[in-house]
């Protein structure tokens, strides 16, 4: 039997109740009180809506069965068709124009093109690890993967043979990238910083710089003996790691232990279909991660080959320009969580004796976790431009996002949150969202 609390109208499991009062809302600014009167008249005045949603499914569903029955086998009739899907409403009329006037989004999502990874909230070492992956080593990816040929043959440990073709592979890799005037990087053999401008030796004595000057972002360390060189190449940053008395490092003629990617721009912590949280116990420990990711304090120990490890955030990167200014990169991927999508309850909250929609309740805790990082409480910085990114799934055309837009709104309004603060990542899955994709966009074209 699952123990509850009563919050107005709502009858909460104490679990979920006590996570949120003793850990979500101190620091956020929000009261108790304040929290749990908007969230029942959210799910009070909403709740109808979502379920009338859902009936319009089952009537176009039932609409759809009967055409198809009546006209087995491929489409004979294209026109006909079509002015059936527009009478049934399944097909809705195209807006000429529409226009995204969605402010506040930080670059990574607005202006530089990159990965994104998809992670499993529930797992706090598979969160972290995908947080971190915004920087990752391109020696150990290449030394532990099929892009360098002949893995299975290598010796059990470090394998020089292995490791030099993965060194050279590397080298490759920076001349096509941030090729140099002269030479190639393969033949390195000092990297410095003189008057704003990367310098590098060659093996021939000769010295040469980056053919493209604009490529080189910055370094840490001293100019003369850098510890490590920035480069940047459409945007993505390449960092060479100067270390002559690391184990890879104290053999190559530059001293570059390593070669590290800017590579997981963005990650999905997924609340979704990638995990399984079917009751309070379960949602607790998808928020408490999300809350530990907000607040910068997300922690996880483990064990690993025989020893205890634990992971942590990356803290940011920090470097000098070339003009002498502290240039700070993000050490982590920009997070977005992923809600649960219109069709799915939870007994973790019911209103009346009756299950709450599980998106209004995702909506409502992610966005006041968020406020943790939008306050700037936690020890590090997710978004750097105030907004709060949640991807919201399985929506079916655009009355379904109008309503998902009214959902933030009312979130917003309750937490105290200038309007679209909490972004909307619409997931193209359904059909009749990719068929009215247009009219989806306009319905949430500020978010």
């Amino acid at each position: 039997m699952t123990l509850r609390t009563q919050a107005h109208r709502l009858q909460v499991a104490t679990q979920l109740y006590r996570f949120i009062e003793d850990k979500v809302l101190p620091g956020t600014g929000i009261g108790s009180a304040t929290f749990w009167k908007g969230f029942d008249a959210i799910a009070h005045e909403l709740g109808p809506k979502n379920a009338a949603l859902l009936a319009e499914r089952d009537r176009l569903q039932l609409e759809m069965d009967a055409w198809h029955k009546a006209h087995p086998g491929p489409i004979q009739d294209m026109k006909a068709y079509r002015a059936f899907l527009e009478k049934t409403g399944y097909l809705v009329p195209v807006p000429d124009e529409v226009h995204s006037d969605t402010s506040n989004v930080d670059a990574e999502l607005a202006v530089q093109a990159g990965p994104q990874l998809v992670v499993p909230i529930l797992n706090a070492r598979y969160a972290l690890n995908a947080a971190n992956a915004r920087w990752g080593s391109l020696y150990d990816a290449l030394y532990g993967t099929d892009a360098v040929p002949g893995r299975e043959s290598a010796k059990p440990g470090y394998d020089p043979a292995r490791g030099a073709l993965v060194i050279a592979w590397a080298r490759r890799f920076l001349d096509d990238n941030a090729p140099l005037s002269y030479g190639s990087h393969a033949d390195a053999t000092l990297y410095a910083v003189e008057g704003g401008r990367l310098v590098v030796t060659l093996k021939d004595g000769a010295l040469t710089g980056l053919k493209n000057p604009a490529a080189f972002a910055g370094y840490a360390g001293a100019p003369a003996s850098p510890k490590s060189i920035l480069l940047v190449h459409h945007g993505l940053h390449v960092e060479i790691v100067i270390d002559r008395a690391h184990s890879i490092g104290k053999d190559d003629a530059a001293g570059v232990a390593d070669v590290v990617l800017e590579a997981a721009l963005t990650t999905i912590q997924d609340c979704e279909d990638s995990v399984a949280c079917v009751d309070a116990e379960d949602k607790v420990g998808a928020y408490r991660n999300w809350l530990g990711l907000m607040k910068g304090d997300l922690a996880d120990t483990f064990e690993k080959g025989g020893k205890a490890m634990t992971r942590r955030l990356n803290a940011d990167r920090v470097f000098t320009a070339p003009d002498g200014s502290q240039k700070k990169l993000h050490g982590r991927s920009l997070l977005l969580v992923r809600n649960v999508g219109h069709l799915m309850t939870i007994d973790a909250v019911k209103l009346n004796g009756a299950e709450v929609p599980e998106g209004i309740l995702d909506g409502m805790v992610t966005s006041a976790i968020a406020l943790h990082d939008l306050k700037g409480a936690g020890a590090l910085k997710n978004s750097r431009a105030g907004s709060v990114y949640i991807v919201k799934p399985k929506m079916h055309g655009p009355e379904e996002v109008g309503f998902a837009n009214e959902l933030f709104d009312r979130i917003e309004d309750a937490l105290g949150l200038p309007r679209n603060t909490l972004k909307m990542g619409i997931m193209d899955e359904e059909r009749r969202t990719s068929v009215n994709l247009k009219e989806c966009i306009r319905a949430a074209k500020d978010r």
